[in-house]
């Protein structure tokens, strides 16, 4: 009962997720941010405290709890940071950016993480899936939960990464409606043009996430970061790989949208030119009549073709003669 009314005090409070304390891979207790210190300095003992859009009062208590550093506590305040990792003297300050399709378009949040001996702090910002199922797959491993702060750190960024894909798949399936757009109407509309570019501005932000995070793993996956058990660096190993298949999707979908803009503007390119042919092959065979009619209404008294009795059937025929080996041309070449 006390520790069900510890949890709901904490979910009450505004900005704190959860606050959880745990021994060997086992939950021990939900508590309250001032004691998270005094449980992380315990031996075997981890604290993982997950907040989401705290404010200031809170990422102070924090930082009291844990000694972070202030300027790793501003930048979490901001939301607005590149994917990054820096370290200080006793703890580690990763930043990961997030993705997950809101109403048809990408949208973007970031994670914060603040690891040290004994304790791990998400901080979440934006648009994020909750780490709830996170939590509840590492309680259900107690085994590798047992591994501490690396193996929490782990299970965060490879949830984070792999909801990347999701959101490239719908992205996909809208490349591909504007490639059979732009195939079928032959033509870039200004919606096309403008998703065009929507996606292609998704595209790009979505690649300065995931570049970054990639020298993130790489640094994790390093000797002489000491909080990291040399036994989870081939984890974050596969967590650089899935965010390089990530990148590889993004590149390839952008050179697709680069191909299909292109396509778009051949089509065009190609209407214009079949327009200026046939306007060109009516204008040459247009230019027949109007130049008979403009010789023989210059009005000189000697033309024979006047006081020839035929001359008017003649000329008429002549006319449409040469208009009709002109049309006949042009049709045969293609612009009619």
């Amino acid at each position: 009962m006390e520790a069900l009314g510890r949890q709901q005090a904490a979910q009450a409070r505004p900005g704190v997720v959860n606050a959880v304390v745990y021994n060997k891979g086992v939950r021990v207790a939900d508590i309250d941010i001032d004691e998270a210190g005094e449980w992380a300095r315990r031996e075997g003992h981890v604290v993982w405290i997950g907040l989401y859009e705290p404010g200031a009062a809170l990422l102070e208590q924090v930082r009291k709890q844990f000694s972070l550093h202030p300027l790793a506590i501003e930048d979490a305040a901001k939301a607005h940071q590149f994917p990054k990792l820096e370290e200080f003297d006793d703890s580690l300050f990763i930043v990961a950016r997030t993705a997950q399709m809101q109403d048809g378009r990408t949208a973007f949040g970031e994670t914060h993480l603040f690891v040290g001996p004994g304790y791990v702090v998400s901080v979440r910002h934006g648009a994020s899936q909750s780490y709830a199922s996170v939590r509840q797959r590492c309680e259900a491993r107690a085994q590798h939960l047992s591994q501490g702060e690396d193996f929490i750190v782990y299970a965060l960024l490879d949830f984070i990464v792999d909801n990347y894909f999701p959101v490239l798949d719908r992205i996909n399936e809208q490349v591909d409606d504007i490639e059979d757009s732009i195939l079928t109407t032959a033509a870039l509309t200004q919606e096309v043009i403008e998703q065009l570019y929507a996606l292609r501005r998704d595209l790009l932000r979505m690649r300065n996430a995931v570049a970054p995070l990639q020298d993130v793993c790489r640094r994790l996956e390093r000797t002489d970061i000491v909080f990291i058990n040399p036994v989870m660096r081939p984890h974050f190993r596969d967590v650089r790989d899935h965010l390089r298949r990530a990148a590889e999707r993004i590149d390839t979908l952008r050179e697709t949208l680069a191909f299909a803009f292109e396509a778009g503007l051949m089509n065009a390119q190609m209407q214009q030119t079949n327009i200026s042919r046939r306007l060109a092959a009516w204008a040459a065979i247009l230019a027949v009549p109007t130049a008979i009619a403009g010789i023989y209404g210059m009005n000189f008294e000697h033309m024979p073709e006047l006081k020839w009795a035929y001359g008017y059937y003649a000329v008429l025929f002549v006319t449409f003669s040469i208009c009709m080996i002109l049309y006949w041309r042009f049709r045969r070449a293609g612009w009619l």
